[in-house]
C-alpha cells in the first residue's frame, strides 16, 4: 500500500483521540472523461465511493458504493492506486479528530450506468453521477476552493488533490 498524500484540516487535533474511518473510492476513466459525483449542495466534484461498514472488505464495499451512487453494476477492479490520509475536525463529542483513510482503486465499467440508488442524504444534497473532462473538474473545484463559500465541504481538498494526481498519472502514461 502506498501513501499518496496526507491532509490536515484546520480544527483537527491529530495528537488527541481519533475516530477512525476507512473509505474506498473509484477512479473510472473512459476516453478523456472521468466518472465523478457532482454535489449541488457543495457545488463540487468527487470520486464515487464511501465509508466501509465494520467488517466489510474493501472490494465489496467499493462495488456496493458504485451501485448505490452511480448505478454501475458491471465493474472490474483494475488495480490499487494507493491511499490518502485526512485529519478532520471531529464529527462527535469525545473525539479530537476524525482520521479518514481513503483507498483509491482504478476501475472499469462495462456498458452504461444503471439507475443509482443513493442514500437519503445524498439525494438531499443533490448528488448525481457525471462524466466530465478531468481538467474541467479540477478547474471547477479549484474555483470553489478559491471562493471558499460557506457551503464548501471538507472533502473538496482531498478530491481536488486526487484529481490532479490522476491527471498527472494519465499525462505521464500518454492516454
Amino acid at each position: 500500500m502506498t501513501l499518496l498524500h496526507t491532509l490536515t484540516h484546520p480544527g483537527a487535533r491529530p495528537g488527541g483521540t481519533l475516530f477512525e474511518r476507512q473509505a474506498v473510492r473509484a477512479v473510472i476513466m473512459r476516453a478523456s472523461a472521468i466518472l465523478l459525483l457532482y454535489t449541488r449542495r457543495y457545488d463540487d466534484y468527487s470520486f464515487p465511493g464511501g465509508g466501509l461498514s465494520p467488517g466489510e472488505d474493501p472490494i465489496s464495499g467499493l462495488r456496493r458504493e458504485l451501485i448505490e451512487e452511480t448505478g454501475a453494476a458491471n465493474v472490474s477492479i483494475e488495480g490499487y492506486l494507493g491511499y490518502l490520509d485526512e485529519y478532520r475536525p471531529p464529527l462527535k463529542d469525545g473525539d479530537d479528530t476524525l482520521f479518514m483513510r481513503s483507498h483509491f482503486y482504478l476501475c472499469c465499467i462495462e456498458g452504461e450506468l444503471g439507475e443509482a440508488s443513493p442514500e437519503a442524504y445524498e439525494l438531499a444534497n443533490g448528488m448525481v453521477p457525471r462524466w466530465i473532462g478531468i481538467g474541467a473538474a479540477i478547474e471547477h473545484n479549484r474555483q470553489v476552493l478559491g471562493a471558499r463559500p460557506a457551503s464548501m465541504g471538507l472533502s473538496i481538498e482531498r478530491e481536488t488533490w486526487m484529481l490532479a494526481y490522476v491527471a498527472d498519472q494519465v499525462a505521464m502514461q500518454g492516454r
